[in-house]
């Protein structure tokens, strides 16, 4: 997938996420979760810019996968937001979902391929 595309659709998802946010229910728990789903759903789109400059090929590798990670737990997140019914926008939260699980397989095959090439290097 080109670069630009997938930053493109990282800014979408974190943007998907702010607004998805504004709908939870207000109270202690949709209040932590509102907190804790924006930080990590916003954090791979600024997270894959720094991958962009990475200063090695091991450093690249390395912000990718704090990408992935974020992913999951956002996707993780959305679970628990659903299964709590903190929003009674189901269809947002489940685009949403489908979203962070396509996004999570474009980094573990984009991971895989870059520690496979780095391989080769070596």
């Amino acid at each position: 997938m080109n670069k630009h595309i997938l930053e493109d659709r990282l800014i979408d998802f974190a943007a998907l996420i702010i607004n998805i946010s504004d709908n939870f229910k207000k109270n202690y728990a949709g209040n932590h979760l509102t907190g804790q789903i924006i930080r990590s759903g916003t954090s791979p789109a600024l997270n894959y810019g720094e991958a962009q400059s990475a200063e090695s090929h091991k450093d690249f590798i390395h912000k990718m996968g704090i990408c992935l990670k974020e992913l999951r737990e956002t996707f993780v997140c959305i679970k628990i937001i659903e299964k709590a019914k903190l929003t009674t926008d189901i269809n947002t939260l489940t685009i949403a979902k489908n979203e962070a699980n396509e996004l999570i397989s474009i980094f573990v095959a984009s991971i895989k391929t870059s520690k496979n090439n780095n391989d080769r290097k070596e």
